[in-house]
């Protein structure tokens, strides 16, 4: 592999390579000291690609940059070439304070729920489940309306939830920033609970509805405006779309809280919407 340059962001990296892609040019992202090497596999477009690099660095979010990744996205696969000692690294490089924070509250209190359950007493649970009803007294524990987000009933509920979170919450966080990832979670959280409790009552819990805000979310936001640097490949998309219609037939014997993960999409593909309406008349 022959190294053109290095960028220090790995998402410019990946949209620099993106755009190299859609001028026939085949090139990697690899992970460095120094930070994200550029690499071609021989010196038959070196010189084109140094070239088209320079012109990136100088301007790095045109829209035809953009473009190409929407563009390449469903085609994609991740080409980042991590060292075997890095793990870590990437996975806290992916994620910022908010993605961090909700991944790690949701461990936490899955493993003190594990813990009171062995001893009989589920003051975890009772401490953060819905209200039972949404009287002015139930609020006063305002909270509650929020942390079913971050519990969990089984350890593939939770790594299910997690892994998905914590791809799909990264991008947005590194790309739009802490308080856009933030807002999602709390709506997200907020909408789909009050959702499935009017539906199910007040025992449930998971991720899922703001996961499914995210992937709305970003979904949307690649489709309406690309220049914004996130996207969400058709077949993660596609997946999605089917684990929610599979949801609604006891196929697999899962309690699935249907309500939560269909309000949640709507959610973020409302937030997509209003966030490009209100760039757009800007």
């Amino acid at each position: 592999m022959i190294e053109i340059g290095v960028i220090n962001n790995p998402r410019m990296a990946q949209a620099f390579v993106d755009y190299l892609a859609v001028q026939k040019i085949d090139a990697k992202v690899a992970q460095t000291e120094d930070g994200f090497a550029i690499c071609l596999p021989a010196m038959t477009h070196v010189e084109v690609a140094s070239q088209e690099l320079d012109i990136f660095l100088a301007d790095p979010y045109q829209d035809k940059y953009q473009a190409a990744s929407w563009d390449v996205a469903d085609t994609r696969t991740v080409n980042f070439s991590y060292g075997s000692g890095n793990m870590l690294s990437n996975f806290l490089m992916h994620a910022g304070k908010v993605t961090l924070t909700i991944f790690a509250l949701s461990v936490i209190v899955f493993v003190a729920m594990y813990f009171s359950m062995l001893t009989q007493n589920e003051f975890i649970y009772a401490a953060l489940h819905f209200p039972f009803d949404l009287s002015v007294t139930s609020l006063s524990e305002v909270w509650r309306l929020f942390t079913p987000a971050i519990i969990h009933f089984s350890v593939l509920h939770l790594v299910f939830n997690l892994l998905w979170w914590w791809y799909l919450g990264g991008q947005i966080e590194n790309k739009l920033g802490s308080k856009k990832l933030l807002l999602l979670f709390l709506v997200a959280a907020l909408i789909p609970n009050i959702g499935q409790f009017l539906l199910t009552g007040p025992n449930f819990g998971g991720l899922s509805g703001v996961v499914y805000a995210l992937v709305g979310y970003i979904w949307w936001t690649g489709w309406l405006a690309p220049t914004q640097g996130i996207s969400l490949p058709k077949p993660y998309v596609g997946f999605m779309l089917v684990w929610l219609v599979l949801g609604f037939f006891p196929i697999f014997g899962l309690n699935v809280a249907n309500a939560a993960h269909v309000l949640g999409l709507m959610v973020g593909c409302g937030q997509a919407f209003l966030d490009y309406k209100f760039k757009s008349s800007n």
